[in-house]
């Protein structure tokens, strides 16, 4: 073989081996992969549908920056809204990365959201109106409520090897028909609603609403940016979450080098539930002024799943994740508007974790590409 096409040949070799190696090394570079194949597939769903993708995108755009396209017109509450459906994703994501972290797969956070959601209703209108400290209580009463929700399914998982999928599960829905039954129950309170909330439990924000043009931004975005933050620190700048990922990544090696396991187990579901709990407590005390009594779940911990699996179950990633995801469901109205189907939404959510749970199957693939 002549010398420069040997060269040349060595030179691809390199470089294909170097791009391989990106893809093999990287979670993070695999779940943008993820999203822009879903995106695509979306695409071509569109094109075979005899519509424009512009549309689709146009929505996007005005749904996360507030700017009309086909209007060339600016409106702020657009990112407002966009935010405020984004906040409860990013906290159920969070619920469900901080108990994956620790080698747990808690389907429950829909469950503990609604416990979050029932303790902050019942606390906002039995609470004495007391400015501040009322929605404090309301909004720290979830987050109990939740963690209780959370760590009932830790215990017996630590305590009897009871499988946290299944409890999780069948604890979702004990937390829906116990809302209904308890809320039901309160003087005044129809099939719907409970009595309207003092304002003094209110979690909205006149100073946030004003900058976003009347949208329901709340101080919920605060309790998320805390959150994200919390969970960095603990997972990776402390000893606790040392342990936590360690039993997560080998619960016999963890027991062997002392750490107690099963206290972790019931710690991680009590904190992953505690965050889900502050996500029912910045849609109950943010975006309405009364209680609503739930027919159905909301949804938001179920597409907290697909976020935390997006997002890699690290803080930044499920943040960007939650971000994402938020942005999809709040464009739905504006695609409508575009003749484009709502659904789309929910079919590159979906593709988006389709393709990260093939993440196993694509490094098998890169590992035998560089071997070739």
């Amino acid at each position: 073989m002549p010398l420069k096409s040997k060269t040349v040949k060595t030179n691809v070799g390199l470089l294909r081996n170097s791009i391989l190696g990106v893809f093999t090394g990287s979670d993070g570079i695999i779940s943008a992969l993820a999203v822009v194949f879903g995106f695509f597939a979306a695409t071509l769903l569109i094109l075979a549908i005899g519509k424009n993708p512009s549309g689709m995108y146009q929505a996007m755009l005005q749904a996360v920056s507030g700017f009309d396209a086909r209007r060339g017109t600016w409106n702020a509450r657009y990112t407002g809204e966009w935010l405020v459906v984004s906040v409860p994703l990013i906290l159920c994501a969070l619920s469900m990365g901080f108990a994956a972290r620790a080698g747990l797969f808690n389907i429950g956070a829909e469950g503990q959201y609604i416990a979050g959601l029932t303790a902050a209703q019942i606390i906002a209108v039995y609470f004495p109106p007391v400015p501040v400290l009322h929605w404090v209580m309301a909004v720290c009463g979830a987050a109990a409520a939740g963690a209780v929700w959370g760590g009932i399914v830790g215990f017996f998982k630590a305590r009897y090897k009871v499988s946290e999928v299944v409890a999780t599960i069948m604890m979702n829905y004990i937390a829906l028909y116990l809302h209904r039954i308890i809320l039901l129950a309160l003087p005044g309170s129809n099939s719907f609603k409970t009595p309207d909330f003092p304002v003094t439990a209110s979690v909205s924000s006149s100073l946030l609403a004003s900058v976003t043009n009347g949208s329901r931004l709340n101080y919920g975005l605060w309790f998320a940016a805390a959150s994200i933050l919390l969970y960095w620190l603990i997972m990776e700048k402390t000893a606790f979450g040392f342990s936590l990922r360690a039993s997560g990544f080998n619960k016999d090696a963890a027991q062997y080098a002392g750490i107690n396991v099963k206290f972790n187990i019931s710690a991680a579901m009590s904190i992953a539930g505690a965050f889900a709990g502050l996500a029912g407590a910045s849609v109950s005390l943010g975006v309405f002024s009364y209680g609503r009594i739930l027919t159905a779940f909301d949804g938001y911990g179920f597409d907290g799943i697909a976020a935390a699996l997006a997002g890699n179950s690290t803080a930044g990633g499920t943040a960007i994740a939650g971000l994402l995801f938020g942005m999809l469901k709040s464009a739905q109205p504006l695609m409508q508007s575009r003749q484009i189907p709502k659904e789309i939404t929910s079919i590159i959510m979906a593709l988006v974790v389709v393709f990260i749970s093939m993440r196993t199957g694509i490094r098998l693939f890169v590992e035998w590409r560089r071997k070739k």
